[in-house]
């Protein structure tokens, strides 16, 4: 029988980061959340930004993604239950078209209706601007697409049906 998910508990120093990394959040996210570091990568960025929201940390959010970094942080009274994060697990950090851009895909766990685990999928954009790592926006949300591992028929091969015909004049005609 699967155990109840158990929310992260709000980070503090001298004790394990909600990242993920294993470091000690003092070591880890703790210092970009105080703004006494700036994040080395798109990776490290969105990692802080999981434990941003498990720290309730909406400035934080505020400054790191590139549509409000910009503009000035009004505080709000939003009655809004906060989601209880349960952990973060990171796929992939993948380079983008330039040294300033990158992608990381990611599952967010988090304790949904009746106590279950939920997990939100995402591949996320990150630029850097000025020297500085922002989240950008979702690319995809939810699974990566499954891509088939069967060779494709080409026009001219024998059409895999069995009809002995090329698959052009066969079932290529039919789809």
């Amino acid at each position: 029988m699967a155990s109840t998910p158990t929310a992260l508990a709000k980070p503090q120093n001298g004790q394990p980061c909600p990242c993920g990394t294993g470091k000690l959040f003092d070591a880890c996210c703790g210092p970009l959340l105080a703004g006494t570091r700036k994040a080395a990568s798109a990776e490290e960025l969105m990692r802080s930004r999981f434990t941003a929201h498990v720290a309730h940390d909406e400035r934080y959010l505020h400054f790191s993604y590139q549509g409000t970094a910009r503009t000035p942080y009004l505080e709000t009274t939003d009655d809004l239950q906060p989601v209880a994060w349960t952990r973060l697990v990171v796929h992939s950090h993948e380079a983008g078209r330039t040294p300033d851009s990158a992608f990381v895909d990611f599952s967010a766990f988090f304790v949904g209706d009746h106590g279950a685990e939920g997990a939100l999928q995402e591949k996320s954009e990150f630029q850097r601007i000025n020297g500085e790592w922002l989240y950008t926006r979702p690319v995809r949300q939810g699974p990566p697409p499954v891509k088939s591992t069967a060779p494709k028929v080409g026009r001219n091969d024998p059409c895999p049906c069995g009809s002995g015909k090329k698959y052009k004049q066969c079932c290529l005609v039919k789809a």
